[in-house]
């Protein structure tokens, strides 16, 4: 294992961030909602799906038939997520977004289940909170992941058949990356004040990458440039 350490008061950084959001008032809360979304599929063989969770806990995975299928749940009216959905052929466009210019508080969280077999542009911004994103059977064509505050977990051990982009920006926390096994995998990780730690990679000349990186079929290519706290690259 490869182990980056910069030393620093991270405790300190992360009240101090969390903090500095603290110009507004949390809203009353009330029972807890928890309400149903399902996209159909609609003949789509590629879609743009975009998360924009803010704060909150997020579970998404493959699986579904449809589109997109699972629900949200929610005790603040003000977070009942907004979902648009737009097609141009065979191409499906998804972004639900948490509504902006909103007091934080209150219970956000979503669970959702992507197709398994559309080809996927898939983007995550979050901030405070957790998400956890199992997409090893899912067809990636990219993924992009936005984090603030909190930890993020992606896994992607599955058996895909095209290159595919991840792209992680971090902020305060921590990003677990698993990676899949018997592809090519290259990762370019780079940390702020905090530490980088890969397992089942060989670091060569200023990156990480497997025997099998552009030795066989299938490549993916995982950029990450963390903020403050801890990147995980596990192979």
């Amino acid at each position: 294992m490869h182990s980056f350490r910069n030393v620093f008061c991270l405790p300190t950084i992360f009240g101090a961030f969390l903090l500095s959001g603290c110009g507004f008032h949390e809203e009353a809360t009330g029972p807890l909602q928890k309400e149903p979304v399902a996209i159909d599929l609609n003949g789509a063989a590629r879609a743009n799906i975009e998360l924009d969770i803010g704060a909150g806990q997020l579970e998404v995975h493959g699986g579904t038939d449809k589109l997109l299928n699972g629900y949200f749940e929610y005790n603040v009216a003000a977070n009942k997520p907004v979902v648009q959905t737009a097609w141009n052929g065979s191409h499906a466009i998804v972004t639900i977004r948490r509504p902006s210019g909103h007091p934080h508080g209150g219970r956000n969280n979503w669970n959702l289940e992507l197709n398994s077999n559309t080809l996927l542009d898939l983007a995550l911004n979050c901030g405070a909170g957790q998400a956890r994103m199992n997409l090893g059977d899912v067809q990636l064509r990219s993924l992009e992941v936005h984090m603030g505050a909190g930890q993020v977990d992606i896994d992607l051990r599955g058996h895909p058949t095209r290159d595919y982009e991840v792209n992680v920006a971090g902020g305060v926390g921590q990003v677990t990356i698993h990676l899949p096994q018997e592809v090519g995998i290259r990762a370019d990780a780079q940390g702020g004040i905090g530490e980088i730690n890969v397992s089942g990679l060989q670091k060569t000349a200023g990156h990480y990458e497997n025997a099998l990186y552009n030795q066989g079929k299938v490549n993916v290519h995982i950029t990450v440039h963390g903020g403050i706290g801890e990147i995980r690259l596990i192979g």
